[in-house]
C-alpha cells in the first residue's frame, strides 16, 4: 500500500462524491434511477459488491437508495430506530468492509428524529415508563440528551425548549465515535486508508445529507 494519503483515500474519497452527486440530483428533483430494471437484478443474481455502506435510522423519509439516487447493489444498508449502535450493526457492517471490501460507510440521522424526541421526553420529571424493547433501544440517545441539557442549563434555557437538532447531531458524533470504538476491523481500516466514514444529518423538508462527521477524508463540505 502507498504511503501517500492522497492514494491511500482516493476510494473513499471518490464513492463520497458519487454519493453527493446523487443526493443532489435527488434535490434538484432530477433523479436517474439507475441501475434498476431487469438486467440489473439478473447481473446481480450471483453475489453483490455495493459502493458504499449505509447505518441510518429507520424512519420511512430516510429510503436511503432514494436520497441518494443509487439502485439495486450500490448501497449496503443497516438501519434501526435511531441508528443506534449494537452488535448486529457492528458485525454487519464489519462484514460490509471485511468481506464485500466498502470503502465508506455513512452514518445517516435526520431532523425531528422520533427515537430522539423519545430519548429527550423520557428523561423530563414525571415522564411515564417506556416500553422495555423501546428503552433498550434509545437509551444509547440518552447520554447525547443531558450534555444538551447541561449545555443548555447554563445557557438558561429550560427542558421544554431543548434542542432536539443538537441532540440528534450529537447522538451522530457519539454513533461514529462508538463505530470506531467497538470495531477494531473498522477503525483498523480507516487507519489503513483503505475506509471512510462520514456521518450527515438527513434534512426531511429539503432533502439534503449535510456531512457533519467526517473520518479518514478531506473534509468535503
Amino acid at each position: 500500500m502507498s504511503d501517500d494519503p492522497t492514494a491511500q483515500n482516493a476510494l473513499p474519497a471518490k464513492v463520497w462524491a458519487e454519493m453527493v452527486r446523487g443526493n443532489a440530483r435527488f434535490v434538484s428533483g432530477a433523479p436517474r434511477h439507475p441501475r434498476q430494471d431487469v438486467d440489473r437484478r439478473n447481473e446481480l443474481a450471483g453475489g453483490q459488491r455495493p459502493r458504499a455502506a449505509l447505518f441510518g435510522c429507520s424512519d420511512s423519509r430516510l429510503a436511503a437508495e432514494i436520497i441518494f439516487d443509487k439502485g439495486l447493489g450500490d448501497l449496503f444498508v443497516v438501519r434501526n430506530a435511531g441508528q443506534v449502535v449494537s452488535d448486529s450493526v457492528v458485525g454487519s457492517l464489519e462484514y460490509a468492509v471485511a468481506v464485500l471490501e466498502v470503502p465508506l460507510i455513512i452514518v445517516l440521522g435526520h431532523d425531528a428524529c422520533g427515537a430522539v424526541r423519545a430519548a429527550i421526553d423520557i428523561t423530563q420529571p414525571e415522564a411515564p415508563p417506556l416500553p422495555p424493547h423501546i428503552w433498550r433501544l434509545i437509551s444509547p440517545i440518552v447520554p447525547a440528551v443531558r450534555r444538551v441539557q447541561r449545555a443548555a442549563t447554563v445557557d438558561g434555557v429550560v427542558p421544554e425548549q431543548l434542542d432536539a437538532e443538537e441532540v440528534g447531531r450529537e447522538h451522530l458524533r457519539d454513533t461514529v465515535a462508538e463505530l470506531l470504538h467497538e470495531s477494531e476491523l473498522i477503525s483498523a481500516a480507516v487507519a489503513d486508508g483503505r475506509l471512510a466514514i462520514v456521518g450527515a444529518n438527513y434534512r426531511l423538508a429539503e432533502g439534503t445529507a449535510v456531512p457533519d462527521v467526517i473520518v479518514g477524508l478531506p473534509d468535503p463540505s
